[in-house]
């Protein structure tokens, strides 16, 4: 499935990004962040699986290679516009109401604290159709519920490639659940975040 008129219009429609991912994901959401243009107008929320209490040098090496502000969650944070927040390690990340952050101790989901699906589908909810959603690759099948109650409500869901992905599980569990509309090459993404 290539890019067409209906997902670059879709896209441009948008005030929110969510880029989800696991085991194999840091390569191509790194390329994304290096390739949004500081003008992007949209907020960019990235949620990947972390081990617990590892500060790595992801906020770094990002914040580094992107032409856009550039943070990690913080509770009650205010979403702004060109920004790019991470979801830290050890919380689940939710959007409130008022377009604020909140992060929230439960259970791991997947495994998994920040869990995809927690941060999807609180944005399913907020965001509706102006929300656009790319998950990637991953081992386990987090983001694909999340990913089919964006689509139910509206948004734009892309998955990557399953046969692209370094690990294809993620991205698998959503096709399989039909929670992507889209289902694009790695190229064929990067192409529509410059569009």
């Amino acid at each position: 499935m290539a890019l067409d008129d209906n997902i670059v219009k879709r896209w441009r429609n948008t005030d929110l990004l969510l880029l989800g991912g696991s085991a194999g994901s840091f390569k191509p959401i790194y390329n994304s962040v290096k390739i949004f243009p500081a003008n992007l107008n949209k907020t960019v929320i990235v949620v990947i699986h972390r081990k617990k209490n590892f500060f790595s040098e992801i906020e770094k090496l990002f914040a580094e290679s992107s032409r856009m502000l550039m943070r990690e969650v913080s509770d009650k944070d205010i979403l702004n516009n060109n920004t790019i927040y991470i979801a830290p390690a050890n919380y689940h990340t939710l959007i409130e109401k008022d377009k604020s952050f909140s992060l929230d101790v439960s259970e791991a989901v997947w495994y998994s604290k920040p869990s995809i699906d927690v941060t999807f589908e609180s944005a399913s909810e907020i965001y509706k159709e102006r929300c656009t959603a790319v998950l990637f690759s991953g081992a386990n099948a987090d983001g694909a519920e999340g990913l089919l109650k964006l689509r139910n409500n509206g948004a734009l869901t892309i998955v990557q490639d399953p046969d692209e992905a370094e690990m294809s599980e993620m991205p698998q569990a959503a096709v399989k659940m039909n929670a992507a509309e889209y289902i694009l090459k790695t190229q064929d993404i990067f192409d529509l975040f410059q569009r």
